[in-house]
C-alpha cells in the first residue's frame, strides 16, 4: 500500500514537471502567456477530463491527476514562493511609503466592492445578510499570484495593484475568522490570533534582521549558489510556518521573508537562484486551478457563469478605476489597473471554502462561484492585455493636445527614447542642433521632461501621429526602436511619402541592416557590429598597438562588413553603414 501511494505521488509529480517542461518553452516560442497553458494542462489532466478515465484506462494514471487534493499542498507552496519573490522586490522603506494607498485605496476598494455585491444579493435577490456579506467579500478579492507577476511592482500600475493586494492579504485572516464566527466558532479566537500573530511577526523580523546577513555572508565567502538557495528556502519555509502556527496566513510569512532578504545586499543573488522554483510553483498552482474547471458543467450553465463573471469584472473594474482617479492617478493607469484587478482570486476560493464549511454559504453556491472564479483566473492574462489597450486608448488624446502646428520643422526627430535615443539627443544638443523625441510610454515622457529633454508623447505606429508630425519638414529621422518589424514598416511608409528625408535606423545585425536598406533607410547602424568594432579598437590600443594602424584596420573591417551587407541584402549600391559623408 505504501509503495502504491508513493508511486501515485511520483506520477503526480511527473505530470507537473512534464507540464512545466513542455508548456513554458512551447508557449514562450509563440509569445503566449504560459498561464493559459498551465490552466489548460490542469483541465485536460484533471478529474473532469482524462483523470476521470484513469480508473478504466490504467496507463492514463501516469499522465493524469484524478485527485486535485493530492497536489493542493504543492499548489499552496507555489503561492508561498510567489509571495516570497514579490517580497524580494520590496523593502520596508518602500512599503512605508505605500501605507496611505494600502490603508486608503486598498481598504476603500475592498469595502466598496464587497458592499455593492452584498447589496445586490441582499436587496434584489433576497439573500440573508451573512450570506450576502460573505460572498461579496469573497468576490471582491483580486489575485496576488497572477496580477503582480504580470504588472510587476515598479510601474504605476504595479504600485497601485500592490497597495490594494497588500490590504486584501492582510484582511484575509480577520475575514476567515468572521466567517467562522458567523458559523459558530469561538468569538475570542480572533483576539488570540491577533496577539499570537503579532508575536510571530515581531519574532520573524527580529531573528531575520540579525541572522540572515551573517548566514548569507558565509554563503558568499564560499561562493556557493547552493548555499544561497538553501538559506532562502529555509527562511521562507520557517517564516510561513511561523505565521501559520500563529493563525495568520502563511503567505504573510513568505512576504515578510522576502522583504527581509530585500533589505540585505544579497537580494539579487537570491532572486536569481530562486527564480526557477518560483516559476514551477506558479505552474503547480495554475494546474490546480485548471482542475477545478468542470467543462461539461460549464457548458450546461454557461449563460449563468458568463453573466456572473462579467458582472464581477465590470463592477470591480469600475470601482477600482474610479477610486484611483479620485486618488489622482492618470486615466491610463486607472483604466489598466481596474481591468487587470477585475477577476476573482485564489483567495476567493479560500473564502468560499471557509464560508461553505461554516454553513454561511450553501455548497451548490460555493461550487458555482468556484467555477466562476476558476474561469476568471483563466482569463486574467487577457484582462491584462485588455487593460493595457484601454490605458493607451484613454490617453491617446495626450499626443494630439501636445502637438504643435509644425512640430518637426527644422528638427531631427527621434522615434523611441530609450538609452540610444537619449544619447543621440545629448549629442545633438552638444552641437546646437534642435531635436524632437517621440515616445509612447507616458511615464518615461514625464520623467525625461523633468530631466530637460524635448519629448513628445505619441504612438508612432499610428498613421495619424505620423501625419501630424509633418516629417517632410524635419531635418532627419532617427529610428531607435528595438522592434525590427515596426522599424521596417515605418521606413517603408515614411520613405514612400518623403523620398528625400534622411532616415537613420538602429539595426540589430548585418542581416537586419540589409533589410532596412532595402526598405529605404539612408543609414543603418548594426549595434552589435559597431559595439564589437569599438571594443576591438579599445583592446588593440590598450595592449600597445599604435592608434593610427588600429583605426585603419577598423575602417577596413567596416568596409568588409559593408560588402557583406550588400551580399546579404542583394543591394545595387554600397551602404554607408554610418560612415562620414564627404
Amino acid at each position: 500500500m505504501a509503495g502504491e501511494l508513493h508511486l501515485d505521488g511520483l506520477g503526480d509529480a511527473l505530470v507537473i514537471l512534464g507540464a512545466a517542461g513542455i508548456v513554458i518553452p512551447a508557449f514562450a516560442r509563440f509569445k503566449i502567456n504560459p498561464v493559459i497553458g498551465f490552466i489548460l494542462v490542469g483541465i485536460v489532466t484533471g478529474p473532469f477530463a482524462l483523470g476521470a478515465l484513469s480508473g478504466e484506462v490504467r496507463w492514463l494514471r501516469h499522465f493524469t491527476i484524478d485527485d486535485p487534493e493530492a497536489i493542493r499542498p504543492f499548489a499552496d507552496f507555489g503561492v508561498i514562493l510567489l509571495l516570497f519573490a514579490i517580497g524580494l522586490e520590496l523593502s520596508f522603506k518602500r512599503l512605508w511609503t505605500l501605507r496611505r494607498m494600502v490603508f486608503g485605496i486598498g481598504a476603500a476598494e475592498l469595502i466598496i466592492t464587497a458592499s455593492i455585491f452584498g447589496a445586490v444579493l441582499l436587496f434584489f435577490i433576497g439573500w440573508e445578510m451573512k450570506s450576502a456579506a460573505a460572498l461579496g467579500l469573497a468576490l471582491a478579492m483580486s489575485s496576488t499570484a497572477l496580477v503582480l507577476p504580470i504588472s510587476g511592482t515598479q510601474s504605476p500600475v504595479g504600485r497601485a495593484a500592490l497597495a490594494m493586494l497588500l490590504f486584501e492579504d492582510v484582511a484575509l485572516v480577520p475575514m476567515l475568522f468572521v466567517f467562522g464566527t458567523v458559523g459558530g466558532a469561538d468569538v475570542d479566537g480572533l483576539r488570540a490570533v491577533l496577539i499570537s500573530g503579532a508575536i510571530a511577526v515581531f519574532g520573524i523580523l527580529l531573528v531575520g534582521r540579525f541572522a540572515l546577513p551573517a548566514l548569507f555572508a558565509q554563503a558568499a565567502r564560499a561562493k556557493s549558489p547552493e548555499g544561497f538557495f538553501a538559506i532562502s528556502l529555509l527562511t521562507v519555509i520557517l517564516a510561513a510556518v511561523a505565521t501559520s502556527v500563529a493563525g495568520l496566513s502563511p503567505i504573510m510569512g513568505a512576504l515578510l521573508a522576502g522583504m527581509l532578504i530585500a533589505e540585505t545586499e544579497y537580494h539579487s543573488e537570491v532572486e536569481v537562484v530562486m527564480a526557477p522554483l518560483r516559476g514551477l510553483g506558479l505552474g503547480v498552482f495554475l494546474i490546480s486551478i485548471g482542475m477545478l474547471i468542470d467543462v461539461p458543467e460549464i457548458l450546461q450553465q454557461w449563460p449563468l457563469l458568463i453573466t456572473g463573471l462579467a458582472s464581477v469584472i465590470g463592477v470591480k473594474a469600475l470601482v477600482t478605476g474610479f477610486l484611483l482617479r479620485v486618488a489622482g492617478a492618470r486615466r491610463g493607469v486607472a483604466a489598466e489597473t481596474g481591468i487587470l484587478m477585475a477577476s476573482p482570486s485564489e483567495t476567493t476560493l479560500i473564502l468560499l471554502g471557509a464560508a461553505g464549511t461554516a454553513g454561511v454559504l450553501a455548497m451548490d453556491t460555493v461550487s458555482f462561484w468556484s467555477a466562476v472564479t476558476a474561469l476568471g483566473l483563466t482569463i486574467t492574462p487577457f484582462l491584462a492585455d485588455l487593460g493595457r489597450f484601454a490605458g493607451r486608448r484613454v490617453e491617446k488624446d495626450a499626443s494630439a493636445i501636445e502637438l504643435e502646428e509644425d512640430p518637426a520643422k527644422g528638427r531631427t526627430v527621434i522615434f523611441g527614447f530609450g538609452r540610444v535615443g537619449q544619447m543621440i539627443a545629448e549629442m545633438l544638443t552638444e552641437h546646437d542642433r534642435p531635436y524632437l523625441a517621440v515616445e509612447n510610454d507616458i511615464d518615461a515622457v514625464r520623467l525625461h521632461r523633468t530631466q530637460g529633454y524635448t519629448v513628445l508623447y505619441g504612438d508612432v505606429a499610428r498613421p495619424d501621429i505620423l501625419e501630424k508630425l509633418k516629417l517632410g519638414h524635419a531635418a532627419a529621422l532617427v529610428l531607435t526602436m528595438d522592434d525590427p518589424v515596426l522599424t521596417a514598416r515605418l521606413t517603408q511608409a515614411i520613405r514612400k511619402d518623403h523620398p528625400d528625408l534622411p532616415i537613420i535606423a538602429r539595426a540589430r545585425d548585418s542581416e537586419h541592416a540589409a533589410k532596412l536598406y532595402k526598405a529605404g533607410v539612408t543609414d543603418a547602424v548594426p549595434e552589435a557590429l559597431e559595439a564589437s568594432l569599438q571594443l576591438s579598437e579599445a583592446v588593440l590600443v590598450d595592449i600597445g598597438l599604435a592608434m593610427g594602424p588600429v583605426i585603419a584596420s577598423i575602417h577596413e573591417k567596416r568596409s568588409v562588413l559593408r560588402e557583406r551587407i550588400m551580399q546579404d541584402g542583394g543591394l545595387d549600391a554600397e551602404p554607408s553603414l554610418g560612415k562620414r559623408r564627404e
